[in-house]
């Protein structure tokens, strides 16, 4: 299988966005890639949330997943669209959800997941996030067939919860796909090991699309989207450029490397220490 990632610095305009989005899909056609995997919030960043709200949009109305689904369907090309800030159904929502799509090549959306873990944290940069002040958090784990493979979905922060990819790999899951926009401390000290050990503790590939560089609202973010085998090992490291790159995948590796490393026929279920929250 060959995989194409977008790394893409969004900024606050959404139909700018959306026209970088379609040529990356049709560069990754041109490639030969089977699926495109974008960052999360592939359609807007915005940490100005007075501003960002006109620019967030029910599913039906939103300009950024219409052209992710027509550009798919042009380009015969599957994508996993990273994420999107999506308005509920439910006008009167006060919160938004931070949701992943898959997009077939006909166009049609075949999976959604909704991130479960939101970042909320004061960083010694000064930087102070507040995701669920915003954002209505997920509760169910997605898994969906993209070709012969099973695809995991998961966004940004879930990475640092390993529960959820045992779910997903439980669940069948041979590729886990971790869009991010990871800032540039947590980048630098815990990207690319996060990203090894979700692969290694499952024998699974790893492909996570990553937002980077000076965005319009001033924030900066980390890059280096990666692919990671099975083993462990980067087969991709895009760096800090914006662009598309691609990578070829054995996913016969999968079954190599556990029948090395058996871990998750190993794995058992056991009952939680007393008084754990």
């Amino acid at each position: 299988m060959r995989v194409a990632l977008a790394q893409m610095c969004s900024g606050i305009d959404p139909a700018a966005n959306a026209k970088a989005l379609r040529a990356h899909i049709g560069e990754a056609a041109a490639r030969g890639a089977d699926i495109l995997f974008t960052p999360e919030m592939t359609g807007l960043v915005d940490r100005d949330r007075n501003r960002a709200a006109a620019s967030i949009h029910t599913e039906q109305k939103d300009p950024v997943l219409q052209e992710a689904c027509a550009s798919a369907k042009n380009e015969q090309i599957w994508v996993a669209l990273g994420s999107l800030a999506i308005k509920p159904s439910d006008s009167d929502a006060s919160k938004w959800l931070n949701r992943s799509f898959l997009i077939d090549p006909s166009g049609n959306i075949v999976a959604r997941y909704d991130k479960i873990h939101l970042f909320d944290v004061d960083l010694d940069t000064g930087e102070s996030w507040r995701e669920s002040s915003a954002y209505e958090g997920g509760a169910e784990a997605v898994v969906a067939p993209v070709k012969k493979a099973m695809l995991g979905l998961s966004v940004c922060y879930d990475l640092r919860f390993p529960a959820l990819y045992a779910a997903l790999t439980n669940a069948g899951a041979d590729i886990l796909s971790v869009p991010a926009a990871f800032t540039v401390p947590t980048g630098e000290a815990h990207w690319e090991i996060l990203l090894r050990a979700r692969a290694i503790e499952a024998g699974v590939f790893v492909v996570a699309a990553a937002q980077s560089g000076l965005h319009d609202d001033g924030r900066t973010t980390y890059g280096h989207s990666m692919v990671i085998d099975p083993w462990g090992h980067i087969l991709l490291d895009m760096g800090k450029d914006t662009g598309v790159a691609t990578c070829d995948i054995d996913l016969d590796d999968i079954a190599k490397v556990r029948s090395r490393i058996p871990a998750i026929t190993n794995r058992r279920t056991f009952a939680s220490p007393k008084g754990a929250l």
